[in-house]
């Protein structure tokens, strides 16, 4: 896809919230579903089927990357994805965007061992590097938007509402809050 497109596309895409602010609430979705062991199937849209799992260490078979892998490339992909529409409406050349992710995950707090000790991610860190022929300037004021509108960095930065519910065998499971 060349970056005249991307950019056209961007910008009409632009064009038709402005024209039509409701238009601008999207509901992105996804289905799981629990198979055989710590295997998990993932369905988004039409696409084939992914497969998540854990290493054999945490009693998977190693068929996929698990969940926080998963977290740790939406992160990086969408920091590709962002520069991608961004340096297109910018008129900015992309040589490569790469990025490597690392997430830094106490097992204590997962497995229950320390309550002081979050389950999830304590630290995320990554280096996302662009090859470009653009200037330095350029480039610096492109690196400033994506890190302000990339909605996964964003996600997992600022505090968001995540509502749940749990259904045990078609009944409804009043849950307290967790956090």
């Amino acid at each position: 896809m060349s970056q005249e497109h991307i950019k056209t596309t961007i910008l009409g895409a632009i064009e038709n919230i402005k024209a039509n602010p409701a238009g601008a609430k999207v509901v992105f979705r996804a289905s799981t579903e629990l198979g055989e062991g710590m295997h998990c199937t993932g369905k988004i849209r039409d696409f084939s089927a992914i497969d998540i799992d854990e290493p054999a260490d945490l009693g998977g078979t190693d068929h996929g990357p698990n969940p926080v892998e998963v977290v740790l490339v939406a992160l990086g992909t969408c920091q590709e994805i962002v520069y991608r529409a961004y340096a297109a409406v910018m008129g900015i050349q992309l040589e490569s965007v790469t990025c490597d992710v690392r997430g830094h995950l106490d097992l204590r707090g997962l497995f229950g061992m320390d309550a002081s000790i979050p389950p999830g991610f304590q630290k995320i860190m990554f280096e996302t590097k662009v090859k470009s022929p653009a200037s330095a300037e350029e480039l610096a004021k492109l690196a400033h938007i994506v890190e302000s509108h990339c909605p996964v960095l964003n996600t997992l930065q600022a505090p968001i509402e995540v509502v749940g519910s749990v259904t045990i065998n078609d009944r409804p499971l009043v849950l307290e809050a967790t956090a």
